[in-house]
C-alpha cells in the first residue's frame, strides 16, 4: 500500500513539474478550464462533456509525455543533435495534432450554441 501511496506522490510531482516548468502546459490548463467553465454555461449535453472530457485529456497527456520526452532528450544529448532535434519536433507535431482536434471539437460543440445565444440576445 505504501507503494501505491508513493506512486502517486510522484506522479503529482511530474504535474507539478510540468505546472511549474512548462508554459505550454500551462496554458492548456487554462484553455481547459474555459471550456469546462464554458459547458456549464452553456449547460452542454452528456456526450458533449464526454468528448470535451477526451480532448481536454488527449491535449493534457500529450503534452506531458512531450515534455518528459523532451527533458529525457536534453539528458542523452545536451548538445546540438539533429537527430535529438527531430524527436523533439515530432513530439511538439502529436501536440498540435492533439491541440488541433480539442479545437475543432469545442468549435463543433460550442459555437451553435454561442450563435444561438447570441441570436436570443439580438
Amino acid at each position: 500500500m505504501k507503494r501505491l501511496i508513493r506512486s502517486f506522490g510522484f506522479a503529482f510531482k511530474g504535474l507539478r513539474y510540468a505546472a511549474a516548468t512548462q508554459p505550454n502546459f500551462r496554458i492548456h490548463l487554462v484553455l481547459a478550464f474555459i471550456a469546462v467553465m464554458l459547458g456549464f454555461a452553456l449547460h452542454i449535453a452528456f456526450a458533449e462533456w464526454q468528448w470535451i472530457m477526451l480532448a481536454i485529456a488527449l491535449v493534457l497527456v500529450i503534452e506531458l509525455l512531450n515534455t518528459g520526452i523532451e527533458t529525457l532528450t536534453d539528458l542523452v544529448s545536451p548538445d546540438y543533435n539533429e537527430m535529438a532535434g527531430r524527436v523533439k519536433d515530432v513530439c511538439a507535431g502529436a501536440v498540435v495534432i492533439a491541440a488541433l482536434f480539442a479545437f475543432i471539437t469545442g468549435i463543433v460543440i460550442f459555437l451553435p450554441k454561442l450563435i444561438l445565444l447570441v441570436r436570443h440576445a439580438a
